[in-house]
């Protein structure tokens, strides 16, 4: 890359799942990257080998609160992403989703940046829609347990495109669907940790309900795609535009699958539905591959044995993993 085809790039959540492998493909094409992050739930290991980057900069910082730099794109993915920890204290999560779209609205408002909001399939609640297209308004219960981080991202949306409609902001709005890989936090709560992690101690895979509520779930490195690409197109199509994998799974199947890839001698056990937990979700992705050319590309089975191996290597040390298994270790990052 040239240099003068190099941005000053800031990616708030940086420290997180999703934040610290966008920050490591960034620094890969050659840009100046600012990962911003308050480590509520990002964690220094996962950027641990950024550090030492030389276009590579850390700032703990909350995004509640303003923030001063000169950037030229803006990556906005700070916010607790799974039930566990959004739920864990909701003012703040509201907080984090609304006063934080402010504040990074704001600079990139200040700075001319363009700006991309990493919105999620939860803004469709439990739809009344399916597969999910980006013209359903979704159907989410507002004072519900959900509802600080279901609404709170509706509102940051609400937002984004104000900005665009009143001040002319370049904004992208990408809805974010179930991803997994590498880096996803061990005690997140979210299906693919919680069955890994429990699978991996052959402990009970717990299944709730009765298993065959669906998600699609999308590996990590297709969707860090979906949003450089996404950030990359023109000025005149701002989303809102789904990023997720079409093939829906049960939750039965997905543990099935990863009790299978693991060796383990974990059985299934089924407790009750959690509150709103929706029945069904999976995007329709026509739009991303209109506009992106952009579709997931990675196997099931590939990407779940490269995260099986992750928690492996980090949580399980001692523990064999079956041959196959094994032989995605080296994609870790």
């Amino acid at each position: 890359m040239k240099e003068r085809d190099s941005k000053r790039v800031l990616v708030t959540g940086g420290a997180g799942f999703l934040g610290s492998h966008l920050c490591a493909r960034l620094l890969q094409a050659g840009h100046d990257v600012l990962c911003v992050d308050n480590f509520y739930t990002g964690s220094k290991a996962n950027i641990a080998r950024l550090l030492g980057h030389p276009r590579f900069e850390l700032l703990r910082h909350d995004i509640t609160f303003p923030l001063y730099v000169e950037v030229d794109e803006i990556y906005n993915l700070a916010c607790p992403a799974s039930p566990v920890h959004y739920q864990y204290d909701p003012v703040q999560t509201t907080k984090t989703c609304v006063h934080g779209a402010i504040n990074m609205l704001g600079l990139a408002k200040r700075v001319k940046a363009r700006i991309l909001q990493a919105s999620t399939s939860e803004v469709y609640g439990d739809p009344t829609e399916h597969p999910q297209r980006e013209t359903h308004w979704g159907h989410v219960n507002p004072v519900g347990l959900r509802s600080c981080y279901d609404e709170g991202k509706r509102c940051a949306e609400t937002l984004f495109f104000d900005y665009r409609r009143q001040y002319g902001l370049p904004i992208k709005v990408a809805r974010i669907f179930n991803t997994y890989g590498p880096h996803m936090h061990p005690d997140d709560g979210r299906v693919v940790s919680n069955f890994i992690m429990q699978a991996l101690a052959d402990a009970p895979l717990t299944v709730y309900g009765d298993g065959l509520q669906t998600r699609a779930f999308c590996y990590v490195d297709d969707m860090m795609e979906g949003l450089i690409r996404l950030m990359q197109t023109p000025p005149d199509f701002a989303g809102p535009l789904n990023l997720g994998n079409p093939q829906e799974l049960t939750m039965l199947e997905i543990a099935q699958r990863i009790v299978a890839l693991s060796g383990s001698r974990s059985a299934i056990e089924h407790r009750p539905s959690p509150s709103d937990d929706p029945a069904r979700r999976c995007p329709d992705i026509s739009l991303a591959q209109e506009h992106l050319g952009w579709r997931p590309t990675t196997a099931l089975d590939t990407g779940l044995r490269r995260t099986i191996a992750y928690f492996q290597e980090r949580h399980f040390p001692d523990r064999a993993l079956p041959a196959d298994a094994t032989a995605s270790a080296g994609h870790l990052h």
